[in-house]
């Protein structure tokens, strides 16, 4: 009760201001002295909270700013990413001037002999392998 008549007390002085009986009242209520005294009783972690924090954004805002990082982070993209697009590139082309030439084949056709032909192939066989090894794999993770 005494804590009520305090705030009271305080109060009288600044009655004139309604912005100030606002913040009163609001101070007046159970529930809103619960949560300034659960925030009094949890300051240490909160101010350790925010420690933290501000550590955190100095560190992002360090390597926001810094220019031979940007740099450097962008050259070892670039380092990576240079031979996959090459590789990539090749690849297309490759399949693009394979679609061409079947395209350009069409009056052949291959046949039982010419599959069997085909099939001593070291490039065929090299793929023969990679395409079964493939699907054994495939299986085992399956099961």
């Amino acid at each position: 009760m005494s804590q009520t008549s305090t705030v009271q007390e305080l109060s009288a002085p600044i009655v004139a201001e309604p912005k100030s009986l606002d913040v009163l009242d609001q101070l007046l209520k159970p529930e809103v002295q619960e949560s300034l005294t659960l925030l009094v009783d949890n300051l240490p972690k909160l101010a350790e909270m925010v420690n933290m924090l501000t550590k955190a954004y100095d560190f992002a805002q360090n390597v926001a700013t810094d220019k031979v990082l940007i740099n450097d982070f962008a050259q070892g993209i670039g380092e990576f990413v240079k031979p996959v697009q090459e590789k990539a590139k090749n690849i297309a082309s490759a399949a693009i001037e394979a679609g061409e030439r079947s395209q350009a084949d069409v009056s052949t056709t291959i046949g039982l002999f010419g599959m069997l032909k085909m099939l001593k192939d070291p490039e065929v066989q090299k793929t023969l392998r990679f395409a079964q090894a493939f699907l054994n794999v495939l299986a085992e993770r399956k099961n």
